[in-house]
């Protein structure tokens, strides 16, 4: 007698680089791509503190201030962290730059088109079933990168997207989640 198994794949969309921004350079007189300097603005008057991430155009050097702190006291951000950004530190200067939320709030435009992102492996387990052998797959999206669906199951499963748009049609892959941070699917058939 042949076992059935399930097997359970996670993978999560993990961003390489900083976002980049579109956005009107005043001294270019259009929309260009700014991108992360990994430096910190900061200005401290009297007892509130500003706090920005500096993003520079790429064609003409000029700067761009995203607020991450504004007017705030200078006790509502720990020492550690309030040194950090003294120092410019690159690691935290990375993660303000993937934050879709300091994005929002500044009402800056991502520039999706640019993005440089992989699909990490997080946690895989095959357990004993009595359905037969089935996959399910789930990828998070933590930063809910706009990435269509049938692209991210390409980009797990190495396959071309109009591969995958056939397995849908033919019931092979069957779509169980679409939300914008994550996705969830069963595969049934052969793939």
């Amino acid at each position: 007698m042949q076992m059935s198994y399930l097997k359970k794949t996670e993978y999560e969309i993990i961003l390489k680089e900083s976002f980049g921004i579109i956005h009107s350079c005043p001294r270019c007189s259009k929309k260009t791509h700014f991108k992360n300097t990994e430096k910190f603005r900061i200005n401290a008057n009297s007892n509130k503190l500003d706090i920005w991430l500096i993003y520079q155009c790429e064609e003409c050097k000029h700067t761009l201030n995203l607020a991450i702190y504004e007017r705030i006291k200078v006790s509502s951000t720990s020492k550690e962290e309030y040194q950090r950004f003294l120092d410019n530190d690159t690691q935290l200067a990375r993660t303000y730059g993937k934050s879709t939320q300091l994005f929002f709030k500044n009402k800056a435009d991502i520039d999706f088109d640019r993005l440089h992102y992989e699909f990490v492996k997080r946690h895989e387990a095959i357990e004993s079933s009595h359905f037969g052998g089935r996959r399910i797959v789930t990828i998070t999206n933590p930063h809910q990168l706009k990435i269509r669906p049938e692209k991210q199951i390409a980009g797990v499963l190495g396959l071309s997207r109009s591969q995958v748009r056939g397995l849908l049609l033919k019931g092979n892959i069957e779509l169980k989640a679409a939300l914008p941070q994550l996705i969830s699917i069963e595969i049934t058939g052969e793939v």
